[in-house]
């Protein structure tokens, strides 16, 4: 198959889906006419049923827990594949690159760049904090709280260099801590089971005030175990994925 063939067949299929896109637009309701009636009802009952107040979080961890524990392990095997794939790759490699290859910020990044970065690594992993162990009681969850929380990991990196990027997130504590996310959520859909419930049934106290941090039962320790895994998973693809470009960018340079 030739270049300019390839080149066709692709923009032909993008064509198509970007029809079959926009007809999908066109089929949607307006804004804020929901025709229901799954929305209501949950609405109706989350709050009584679950004590939790952040309705969006019941949904992901009690109503559909099965689905949502499928989508934990789409980006925990996305997440292993990744590194596999390219620890594979620096494997093979020839002589990597030198220490000082490592030790290299962002090409790029100023001063100011830097000090920006510093300032907010604590407040973001606060944030970040916040929203996994709070999905119980307002808009957030662990989904949510891991991209932040990664982001605090990714801000180090930016605010210095790689080797203290890695310091603070070594990669075999990472893949650990991702593991644990991961099974954690499986083992409380499995305990739930062993108790004679159905899975991922809410099987822990619901507490007695909606809306306490303390309350919602399993939906706050599956959030919180989510959001460990999704922060692990993403550190653990942007420091693959840096740790690659700094051994080409030394290769480049001895080549």
């Amino acid at each position: 198959m030739t270049p300019a063939l390839r080149r066709w067949l692709f923009l032909l299929g993008i064509a198509g889906f970007l029809a079959f896109y926009l007809w999908g637009l066109t089929r949607l309701p307006g804004f804020g006419r929901y025709p229901g009636p799954y929305g209501f009802v949950i609405n109706r009952i989350a709050v009584g049923q679950t004590n939790a107040t952040g309705v969006v979080s019941a949904v992901n961890f009690e109503y559909r827990g099965f689905d949502t524990v499928g989508e934990e392990f789409i980006l925990f095997a996305a997440a292993t594949g990744v590194a596999t794939v390219l620890r594979q790759l620096r494997d093979e490699q020839q002589g990597g690159p030198s220490r000082a290859a490592f030790g290299e910020a962002p090409s790029g990044t100023t001063d100011a760049i830097r000090l920006a970065s510093l300032v907010f690594v604590g407040p973001v992993a606060l944030f970040g904090w916040f929203l996994a162990s709070h999905a119980q009681t307002d808009p957030s969850g662990g989904f949510q709280g891991g991209v932040v929380l990664a982001t605090a990991f990714v801000l180090i990196y930016l605010a210095g260099q790689f080797l203290a990027f890695r310091r603070v997130s070594p990669a075999d504590l990472v893949d650990s801590v991702g593991a644990v996310g991961a099974a954690g959520f499986a083992a409380i859909g499995l305990a739930a089971v062993v108790l004679g419930f159905a899975y991922l049934y809410n099987f822990l106290p619901l507490g007695t005030v909606p809306g306490a941090v303390s309350s919602s039962g399993t939906i706050a320790l599956i959030s919180f175990f989510v959001g460990i895994e999704v922060a692990a998973a993403f550190i653990l693809i942007v420091g693959e994925l840096v740790e690659q470009t700094l051994l080409v960018r030394a290769e480049g340079r001895n080549s």
